[in-house]
């Protein structure tokens, strides 16, 4: 049973639903912290239902915020409370990503995965491991985590698009070279990268133009 609390929608404009985006909030936001993106994109993704979940935590370093897992560095907890807090919110994310696709009668081909900063950790970890391959990923202002691991972990490969912003002071620009090499020598063959130049901890227009050039592009919508 998935600890997911609430669930954001914003369903096709054409009224006919061939996609499905998952958006992955950041650590101390929410859902509708990205559901506000699936206006631009849905002019251009007519088909696609967007959903944005909150995370499965209260976030201890933003009172009205949720967190995928804790981290140290801002909550104070240990690096074994933000990796147990971690695994949870995987098995909570993927009972999240099985019920979405039951209930709104998709396959995985026909969803992707819309992260941003520990919602593309999230996306990164998740995505490879599962068995069925999804449609894509866009990670924005993310890292993967335990890169070592991801070579004898994966099962699937789906294409991902890492965006990061060269301003960035929450999390290190290089951490999208760095998730790159690592997919790459995992043997995954569809890496796309686009930094955002002038840009801090956020996502740029220009940035989101690349994600949408992605998604329709890569991800058969």
């Amino acid at each position: 049973m998935t600890r997911v609390l609430q669930t954001g929608r914003k369903g096709p404009v054409s009224g006919e639903m061939r996609s499905c985006v998952v958006f992955l909030h950041g650590y101390g936001a929410n859902g509708a912290d990205l559901l506000g993106l699936a206006d631009p994109l849905s002019e251009h993704l007519p088909d696609t239902l967007f959903v944005a979940p909150d995370a499965p935590e209260a976030c201890a370093g933003a009172p009205f915020g949720f967190q995928w897992f804790p981290i140290p560095w801002i909550d104070g907890s240990s690096e074994e409370e933000a990796m147990a807090g971690m695994a949870r919110a995987v098995d909570d994310l993927n009972a999240f990503l099985d019920a979405l696709m039951v209930d709104e009668d998709l396959l995985p081909e026909q969803v992707a995965l819309f992260g941003f900063s520990q919602g593309t950790m999230m996306s990164l970890h998740v995505g490879p491991r599962r068995e069925d391959e999804l449609a894509g990923i866009v990670g924005f202002s993310g890292r993967l985590v335990a890169p070592e691991l991801l070579a004898d972990e994966w099962k699937s490969k789906p294409p991902i698009l890492l965006v990061h912003g060269d301003q960035d002071d929450v999390v290190p620009p290089q951490s999208l070279p760095q998730a790159a090499e690592a997919l790459q020598e995992a043997g995954f063959k569809e890496v796309f990268a686009h930094i955002m130049e002038g840009t801090a901890h956020g996502i740029a227009p220009d940035g989101l133009g690349v994600a949408l050039a992605f998604l329709r592009d890569k991800c058969g919508f």
